[in-house]
């Protein structure tokens, strides 16, 4: 049998790289995510690169995938497939929806805009209100998600409860593991912004510095940059407002994360790996909510678990 793994961001890339490792059973190929109908031609004229469809998140994939010598079959042209397996249900595309469609929760969703509203009420594409309408399609056979109190959620928003399966999701399930690393820096406040500007949402990024050097109280300061955010302009704007600060563009955000004492975000996955780690948290969502929808620390189990979930839809 073989199996499609559509990747987007690094992230989902490597959740769907270390599912496809427990799912022996099958050929694994691999895509980046691609979309079909109307935006196939906006796609073309480069408009779309803030997505995963292209730009950095595009090279970032592909990189991850060359490296490790894996079959790509882009747009999973050379299908059908008996299974596929996607990190996004915002666009499903036509020649996938007849084969097995696993989706699997990547991280953090966004919150309910008013986008989120309308595209609930209108006949508007999903996608214009972002991950807040993850697992609305209902196009999948099983949705694999990080916790019970994400599983609420979703069912909350209107995703169906039997098709969800609680299995935790890969790369936030042992945040433990992140603890022995050689990140130099010990004991400092990260602050681990976001990259809003670059997909079109409004950040005041000299708020958010300002609050950074409030909570910091006079101790050391870290900045990772977004990994997909105008470097340039943040380390210019670090600069102006706290001179003193550490700024990293690249390394390891969950090693940083695991040395620092607090953590300063907006909205991001990030902040559940230093809630693991139980760090103090400075996010916009409350930590009360965050607690709620941990993901499952099950020590690194949930490619398998996710991997068995799919096996399921064969049994």
């Amino acid at each position: 049998m073989r199996a499609l793994y559509i990747c987007g961001s690094l992230n989902q890339t490597k959740m769907m790289y270390a599912v496809s490792r427990q799912l022996a059973e099958f050929r694994a190929f691999f895509t980046p995510y691609y979309c079909d109908g109307y935006l196939k031609p906006i796609h073309r004229t480069g408009i779309l690169d803030w997505t995963v469809m292209g730009g950095k998140f595009l090279r970032q994939t592909l990189g991850f995938l060359n490296e490790r010598g894996v079959c790509i079959d882009y747009e999973g042209r050379r299908g059908p497939y008996d299974l596929v397996v996607t990190c996004s249900d915002l666009i499903v595309p036509k020649n996938v929806r007849r084969s097995k469609l696993v989706l699997v929760q990547e991280g953090m969703t966004d919150p309910e805009s008013i986008l989120y509203h309308l595209v609930k009420i209108l006949p508007l594409p999903r996608w214009l209100a972002s991950t807040a309408t993850t697992g609305l399609s209902d196009a999948y056979d099983l949705f694999c998600v990080a916790s019970e109190g994400y599983r609420d959620l979703f069912v909350k928003k209107g995703v169906r409860r039997e098709k969800t399966r609680v299995t935790g999701i890969p790369n936030f399930d042992d945040c433990r593991s992140f603890v022995d690393n050689d990140f130099p820096h010990r004991d400092y406040v990260l602050a681990a912004t976001s990259d809003r500007r670059e997909v079109y949402r409004y950040e005041n990024r000299r708020r958010f510095i300002d609050k950074v050097n409030r909570l910091a109280r006079g101790r050391p300061i870290v900045f990772k940059f977004h990994p997909n955010e105008d470097h340039c302009r943040a380390r210019r704007e670090v600069e102006r407002y706290s001179p003193a600060a550490l700024m990293f563009k690249d390394g390891n955000t969950d090693h940083m994360i695991a040395n620092c004492t607090t953590l300063v975000t907006r909205f991001s996955s990030v902040a559940y790996v230093a809630l693991a780690l139980g760090k103090e948290v400075h996010a916009e969502v409350p930590t009360e909510e965050l607690e709620r929808l941990l993901p499952l620390q099950n020590g690194g189990r949930s490619a398998a678990n996710i991997a068995a979930q799919c096996l399921s839809l064969f049994a």
